[in-house]
């Protein structure tokens, strides 16, 4: 009996564990209870203490170094009193993870006695070694310090474990010289870049009462789930996280019946669980069902400020990893782990609002009477215009290269979709005023025993890489891999960029000059109308469209990168005091590197399963087929098996050629190119033939799980 067939067997028999702990604890009992929530603060800290650690957290001011001791005395007791006997401050390196370091509470007081400690300096600044994460250059061996500081605005929590509970405290991550070495450091200052410049306009319209504008994040998260002994018989998934060998399933999603579908026993208790854990964490997660493809499925959560639910973006993925193990399950965060498939992405939901509750992409009942309104769209509109190369280039990375432009994902040509109402407003102020806008009707149903359904005056285009949805964008091109801190950032600094222009613009105008408004507004449409497009980004058509607008086509992450060692990105991002040209050639260098790095890891695993596993299959197969009596049909099998391993060896020299050629290159870029060129082409005909015996061997030698297990069998 294969290792394969003895995984089948056990999935067979897997029973699910009993959830009964639902009936006793209900999502409102639990939530933030491993978060030091607005009612924690209040519970542990003094009352001055407390409202001046809330103000800090609104926003209004910046945090007072004279409170620390207390609120870290706070803090402590909290955590104390949850079990917790360590502390870590918890940070976002430029590494696609999180980092933590884990310090004990206790400190010996002699004579076999110790006390629970922990200082404001504990709580505010950490020191992790900076020379052992990617910084680009700003940091070298023998320049190791670093620090991480205490994020106020991102909430502490509790990390329980089997054996233990930690005191998490997210941080931002900075060098001895001052430079980012992370993500959140440049979306924070982005955010304050992007509120600045908003505030200029809002000020403009009469708005007194707005003291901050920050932005929202809502990330849709899809993933896979496979069951583990399935998985770890593939090298490729345990290494790379995702299939570099597969023949398509005989049913795959052609039926469409996995879309929304009743959501399978096993993984509806993981889901539960997963619920359970992030209303704990105080993680809003409100929506589970199951994706398009099989063994695919998403989570999404409410809305939060951006850099908040960053943060829980990070926790989600580690907690879905975490689970998943628990439930014999392997979680699958890959762009495209099964090929022939969809495959994942991470839809950011992404609006702007000021401090007193506007949505400023809310159009009302009438967007065309909404000047506010429409000052916010066409500065988003102008923006990612502008900045579509950076905003492509904030997406790029070798995961996503297998995702974009598949059948269930946005090109890489970035541009919107507004709708028919928004559209025609535009048109309309292209030519002046907009007088009127296309109005929601009714959708009749056809059936009387269902409720009449209000109509949106607009359809939505899942086609498109950034949409405008009702009151807000929908940018969903990201991956789902990604830390989501560095595309929000890239999207805010353009924003924030085309809002400056604006507002100086409006501070040239007397206000209430509306006049003087639509003439700017108007330009803006006229010279920005070519990011707007309505139709089928999928189609061959809307990439000729594109050319002939001039949109950049950059269609790998090799040809996207160079954008953001461009003298415009260097300015841009310099100018708003998001980055520095130094911090900015760090992220260009490491994104090299990183992609260089996972092709090689891809490249190396091929040639390690092909060499080790499935040539020795086929040889196997070529055995037992010599050995036996061969009629003509099994002559014929095994003359085609001969040619397919022979073709098979041939196809390893070729990617081994491909691969030492690639790593000989004089730099990391050049490296990349070849990569492209001729590093991919040479694994892709690699695979083409192994798929092909797949098809051919006999089932019972595979050595690999096949898709059919791996997506219909947990």
């Amino acid at each position: 009996m294969t290792a394969r067939s003895k995984a089948i067997a056990s999935i067979a028999n897997h029973r699910v564990a009993s959830t009964e702990e639902y009936l006793e604890f209900a999502g409102a009992d639990i939530y933030g209870a491993y978060m030091f929530h607005e009612d924690a603060q209040r519970q542990f800290l003094a009352k001055p203490i407390f409202e001046k650690l809330r103000r800090t957290i609104d926003g209004h001011e910046p945090f007072d170094p004279a409170i620390v001791d207390a609120v870290a005395h706070g803090v402590k007791e909290w955590a104390l009193s949850h079990g917790a006997t360590h502390f870590t401050h918890w940070f976002v390196p430029m590494t696609g993870s999180t980092a933590e370091k884990h310090d004990s509470f206790l400190s010996p007081v002699g004579e076999g006695r110790t006390i629970a400690e922990f200082s404001g300096q504990n709580l505010v600044q950490g020191e992790p070694d900076a020379s052992s994460f990617p910084s680009g250059g700003i940091r070298a061996t023998f320049e190791a310090r670093g620090y991480t500081a205490w994020d106020v605005t991102s909430p502490i929590f509790l990390q329980f474990e089997p054996n233990g509970v930690t005191l998490t405290i997210p941080t931002a991550y900075v060098s001895f010289t001052g430079e980012a070495l992370d993500h959140k450091i440049p979306l924070l200052r982005s955010q304050a870049a992007l509120g600045k410049q908003a505030m200029r306009v809002l000020r403009w319209f009469g708005n007194t009462n707005a003291k901050r504008v920050f932005t929202n994040i809502g990330p849709e998260q899809e993933y896979f789930l496979v069951d583990r002994r399935l998985a770890e018989q593939r090298p490729d998934l345990v290494l790379t996280g995702r299939t570099l060998f597969g023949a398509p399933s005989p049913k795959g999603q052609e039926l469409e019946d996995q879309y929304f579908g009743p959501i399978r026993e096993r993984v509806l208790a993981f889901m539960m669980d997963l619920d359970r854990d992030l209303w704990r964490l105080g993680i809003p997660a409100r929506t589970r069902h199951n994706e398009v493809a099989p063994g695919q499925f998403e989570m999404a959560p409410v809305f939060e400020p951006t850099s908040v639910g960053s943060d829980h973006n990070m926790i989600v993925m580690s907690t879905m990893r975490r689970l998943a193990s628990q439930h014999g399950l392997m979680f699958l965060i890959h762009e495209k782990p099964f090929a022939g498939i969809n495959g994942s992405g991470k839809h950011n939901n992404w609006s702007m609002a000021t401090d007193a509750g506007e949505n400023l992409l809310d159009p009302g009942n009438d967007p065309e009477a909404n000047a506010q309104f429409l000052a916010f769209l066409l500065a988003v509109i102008r923006g990612v215009n502008e900045h579509a190369d950076l905003i492509r280039a904030s997406i790029a990375d070798a995961g996503n290269d297998h995702r974009l432009g598949a059948n269930e994902a946005p090109p890489a040509i970035v541009s919107i979709f507004l709708g028919s109402q928004l559209e025609d407003v535009i048109a309309q102020l292209e030519r002046g005023p907009a007088a009127a806008s296309k109005k929601g009707g009714q959708v009749e149903l056809g059936v009387t025993s269902l409720p009449v359904l209000s109509k949106d005056a607009t359809d939505r285009n899942r086609t498109s890489p950034f949409a405008f949805t009702g009151n807000k964008f929908e940018f969903r091109a990201v991956g789902s891999s990604a830390p989501i801190y560095w595309p929000q950032t890239v999207l805010n600094t353009a924003v924030a960029d085309s809002l400056a222009t604006l507002a100086d613009d409006l501070e040239a105008l007397a206000p209430g000059d509306f006049d003087g408004l639509t003439r700017l507004l108007s330009g803006i449409a006229k010279s920005n109308k070519q990011v707007l497009f309505e139709g089928n980004n999928y189609s061959e058509e809307w990439h000729a469209e594109a050319a002939k607008r001039g949109l950049p086509n950059h269609r790998t992450t090799v040809d996207a990168l160079p954008a953001l060692a461009s003298d415009k990105a260097k300015a841009v991002f310099s100018r708003h005091g998001v980055l520095s040209e130094r911090e900015l050639a760090s992220r260009v260098d490491i994104n090299w590197e990183r992609y260089v790095k996972v092709a090689a890891i891809e490249a190396r695993c091929a040639l390690d399963i092909a060499r080790t596993m499935i040539l020795p299959a086929a040889v196997r197969y070529l055995g037992e087929l010599a050995a036996a009596s061969l009629s003509r049909g099994a002559a014929a099998v095994a003359e085609r098996v001969a040619t397919l391993t022979d073709g098979l060896v041939d196809a390893i020299d070729a990617l081994e050629l491909a691969h030492h050629t690639a790593h000989a290159t004089k730099s990391v870029q050049a490296e990349a190119r070849a990569i492209v060129d001729s590093v991919i082409p040479a694994q892709d005909a690699l695979r083409a033939v192994a798929d092909e015996l797949e098809t051919v061997v006999a089932d019972e030698l595979w050595p690999l799980p096949k898709y059919r297990e791996l997506l219909f069998q947990y």
